[in-house]
């Protein structure tokens, strides 16, 4: 797949406006989306089954709650992170959606204790089952400069109901939104040696897996790497814990090394709280050490971008304030 580029002057406009203004001229008499329907994403449900998997420990014996005891210390260099939203613009006479979304990612620089924009991606598209839309329509969505994703290729995703069809658009855009992210993770590690903090897992591209820079930082957990008393450990560790390091590998992903992080006391709330998980490189060489002093020196470079506060985010007790930011100017752009 090839790098997704940011919009550049000689290319069609294909934001959500410019796509409206384009249905109504092609399908005047039509009903199209007027933009003050809320983003498909927050209708989809989530399609990641909620499970408990044993952790294949590489420091400690079993797993234990390590108490990070040198202070905070801010050392990211930049933060990465990236978002999507998408609306169904039109629906054909069977029920068949064509959704617009827009995938965009972004990496905020720190200089001089501010955050400046060190380079972003903003992609525009069109998503829909091509041998479902008319062909007649589809072949002029082509001749305007929208681009076109084909989403008939999700396989079993887009069947007949009209809901399959907008699920698959989704999925096809988070596709399209990871590649953006991935462009600029491998963009900064080929070139750089600070740390960079990735919202979420590393492990999707195997250059970024394997640099020492890479730290990727995950907030959901619907996937637990521990079980029994293992997973007792973790929800009883208090602010500035982490837990002991493990391994997280699969057929199709790079092997990373992990570890849990409590970045606020959980008194009161669910036992995820304030919870994230930390992936790094995994070293060549296992060594229980090592292994230990790195997640610890790392977890200090989190605990100090706990602060300020990320409110009136209602992930603020999970959400470092750089990738806080990263959002906000997304936003904007969007």
């Amino acid at each position: 797949m090839s790098a997704i580029q940011p919009s550049s002057p000689t290319q069609a406009d294909a934001s959500f406006r410019a796509a409206v203004r384009l249905f109504a001229s092609l399908l005047p008499d039509a009903a199209i989306a007027t933009g003050s329907e809320p983003p498909l994403e927050s209708l989809a449900q989530a399609t990641e089954p909620s499970r408990t998997v044993d952790a294949i420990l590489i420091e400690d014996s079993g797993m234990r709650a390590h108490r990070v005891f040198e202070p905070p210390i801010a050392e990211f260099a930049a933060f990465l992170d990236g978002t999507q939203a998408s609306r169904t613009l039109y629906s054909c006479d069977d029920g068949t959606p064509i959704v617009h979304g827009t995938a965009a990612a972004v990496i905020r620089e720190r200089r001089n204790k501010r955050l400046y924009t060190r380079r972003h991606i903003v992609a525009h598209r069109l998503y829909a089952n091509r041998r479902r839309v008319p062909g007649w329509l589809w072949t002029r969505l082509l001749e305007s400069g929208m681009e076109l994703r084909d989403t008939g290729e999700e396989d079993g995703r887009d069947g007949p109901h009209p809901f399959a069809s907008r699920d698959a658009a989704i999925h096809r855009l988070q596709r399209d939104r990871e590649h953006a992210e991935h462009t600029l993770a491998e963009e900064w590690c080929r070139r750089e040696d600070r740390p960079l903090l990735i919202d979420g897992g590393i492990s999707g591209v195997e250059p970024v897996a394997r640099s020492s820079c890479a730290v990727g930082v995950i907030k959901s957990h619907r996937t637990l790497y521990a079980e029994g008393e293992a997973l007792v450990t973790i929800f009883a560790m208090r602010r500035g814990e982490r837990s002991s390091v493990f391994r997280v590998a699969s057929d199709w992903r790079t092997a990373v090394a992990s570890w849990y992080l409590r970045l606020r006391d959980r008194a009161g709330t669910d036992p995820m709280w304030g919870l994230v998980r930390v992936e790094i490189a995994h070293p060549d060489r296992v060594d229980d050490h090592a292994i230990g002093a790195r997640a610890d020196e790392v977890s200090r470079w989190i605990l100090a971008e706990a602060t300020p506060v990320s409110l009136p985010d209602g992930r603020w007790d999970k959400m470092v304030y750089g990738v806080r930011d990263c959002e906000e100017f997304l936003r904007a752009v969007l």
